[in-house]
């Protein structure tokens, strides 16, 4: 079967929208469209339950920062032993006498009464109630310091965690919005929609307000589990994750818009290649791969420093490896920036060859149009 090109229809100049108007118009179009579609919020509510319960449930069985700490009662101590037996893992209650200290011991408020003891190899003398207090005492043991030379940033498992979380979150809300892009695209061309729009907007409009209006809810889907993942760090205890992550996360959201807007482009120019939904696996694989490649290269070279280094400033992986290397500590202030300009820069140039092959193909029906000829095709 032969493609064949329709014409685009004209129109008069008074019925026909400037370029700016036409691409917020469709902006909004699509953002009303998926925004208010039942499967976006239930999907969304779903995904939101699966974060905060996951990592709630996995901070409550893996254990919180609270898990080992043993009630005790302190009296007649200075501050600094008491800032001492603190930095030990004990949850303090202070009394004024030792009598009161006693009556919480004896009401089972705390394990073990703790006071001043000079004579001790640790300065502090502790008391139980019927039985030495063996849990308090192994945790009051004196452990020499320790001072590591070389570190490798943060540690090996919250760094696993950060890579899956960058990782994941680019993957699904890129891929989710890249196959509605293709999808909406093909069906229109499929059912000749595309030949009522291109009678009303410019095809450039067309192509600028699918990516920007995609752009706007994968940002807004990315937040969502972004800050899902925050509150459920935060409702676990785990704060000293969070306070690690906060810094790295702002940088993704960054690297994320002109990251999701070349992807989307890709889409967007591919899904323009054909006209039926059959066909859209050929031109689906290659885009999806650019989507699940950033996700693998962090898990499988995370431990990798020349690997992540390279990807980091390779755009379409960019967005996550640079912000994984941002929360390790691994990368120099300037890395980031030098990297989000490359990354603008690929954007706008594969916008402008997307803009191209998707104006010269969208009117294409039949078989699939091959990249040669859409870019010797006139327009």
């Amino acid at each position: 079967m032969s493609t064949a090109t329709v014409q685009e229809p004209t129109a008069s100049s008074k019925t026909r929208l400037s370029t700016a108007a036409a691409t917020r118009l469709v902006a909004l179009r699509e953002i009303s469209t998926q925004v208010r579609s039942k499967s976006f919020i239930i999907s969304t509510l779903i995904t939101v339950v699966i974060i905060v319960g996951g990592i709630v449930a996995t901070g409550f069985f893996g254990g919180g920062d609270d898990e080992d700490q043993i009630p005790v009662v302190t009296t007649g101590i200075s501050q600094d032993a008491e800032q001492q037996v603190e930095q030990s893992g004990f949850s303090l209650t202070s009394a004024d006498s030792m009598q009161e200290a006693e009556q919480l011991l004896r009401d089972g408020e705390v394990e073990a009464i703790i006071t001043e003891d000079q004579d001790s190899p640790i300065g502090v003398h502790l008391i139980g109630l019927d039985e030495a207090p063996v849990s308090a005492a192994q945790q009051l043991s004196v452990t020499p310091t320790v001072e590591v030379l070389e570190t490798d940033g943060a540690d090996s498992m919250m760094r696993y965690f950060a890579a899956l979380g960058f990782g994941l979150i680019f993957m699904f809300v890129a891929m989710g919005s890249g196959v509605m892009i293709m999808q909406n695209t093909i069906q229109e061309k499929q059912n000749r929609i595309v030949e009522i729009l291109l009678s009303a907007i410019p095809a450039r409009a067309l192509l600028a307000g699918k990516i920007l209006g995609n752009s706007v809810v994968a940002l807004l889907q990315a937040l969502i589990m972004g800050g899902s993942a925050a509150l459920g760090l935060a409702l676990s205890g785990q704060l000293a994750f969070l306070q690690m992550l906060s810094w790295p996360m702002l940088w993704f959201v960054l690297f994320f818009i002109p990251g999701f807007v070349l992807i989307a482009s890709v889409f967007a120019a591919s899904a323009s290649l054909v006209s039926r939904q059959e066909d859209s696996g050929s031109v689906m694989t290659p885009a999806m791969m650019l989507v699940m490649v950033p996700y693998f290269v962090v898990l499988i070279f995370l431990d990798n420093e020349f690997a992540m280094t390279l990807t980091s400033y390779i755009p379409f992986t960019a967005p996550v490896s640079m912000s994984v290397r941002l929360f390790d500590d691994a990368a120099e202030w300037f890395e980031p920036i030098v990297s989000m300009g490359l990354l603008v820069l690929t954007t706008a140039l594969v916008m402008a060859l997307a803009a191209k092959i998707y104006s010269r193909s969208l009117l294409k029906m039949g078989q699939r149009v091959k990249l040669s000829a859409a870019f010797t095709s006139n327009d």
